[in-house]
């Protein structure tokens, strides 16, 4: 008697920008929509500016992508499909 295969497929390895993939979730083929969340480190970086005096300077954290997490979702049906940690 054969064995069944079976395939575990891990994450699709994402980066900053949107990425053309198949979506696990609903197997269309698309460009991610991504969205940008800020993190633990964000709120550090803004912290650090505080207490370097550099106050006016606090929100330039929060305005930059690059100082936040970038989350990958299927436009079609919605599903997380990964993130990418800055």
């Amino acid at each position: 008697m054969q064995q069944p295969t079976v395939v575990i497929a891990g994450a699709p390895a994402v980066g900053p920008d949107p990425t053309h993939l198949v979506c696990p979730s609903c197997r269309a083929t698309i460009r991610t929509r991504v969205e940008h969340d800020s993190t633990t480190k964000t709120h550090i970086i803004a912290l650090l500016l505080f207490v370097f005096c550099c106050w006016p300077c606090i929100c330039v954290p929060y305005c930059m992508n690059s100082c936040k997490d970038a989350n990958h979702y299927c436009p079609n049906c919605n599903a997380f499909i990964g993130s990418h940690k800055h």
